[in-house]
């Protein structure tokens, strides 16, 4: 699994850094996403290029995405 922490970056680079990570993944791989807010614009570029997700929030307001190719 590949890790990414993206906390306190400014956009829109946490979502460049994100869909260069996914670029970057083997198949069958995953990509855990350390982030500060959640990112609603992302969920819609995950659906529409096939890749699943689970977010997480934390109690400091940070979320956690792992991010894996849907079926």
């Amino acid at each position: 699994m590949t890790e990414l922490d993206v906390r306190g970056l400014p956009p829109p680079e946490p979502f460049e850094h994100i869909m260069l990570a996914l670029q970057m993944l083997p198949a069958g791989g995953s990509l855990r996403v350390h982030i500060h807010r959640e990112p609603f614009p992302l969920y819609q570029v995950l659906r529409d290029t096939g890749y699943a997700w689970q977010t997480t929030a934390h109690a400091d307001g940070s979320f956690v995405i792992l991010i894996s190719r849907g079926a």
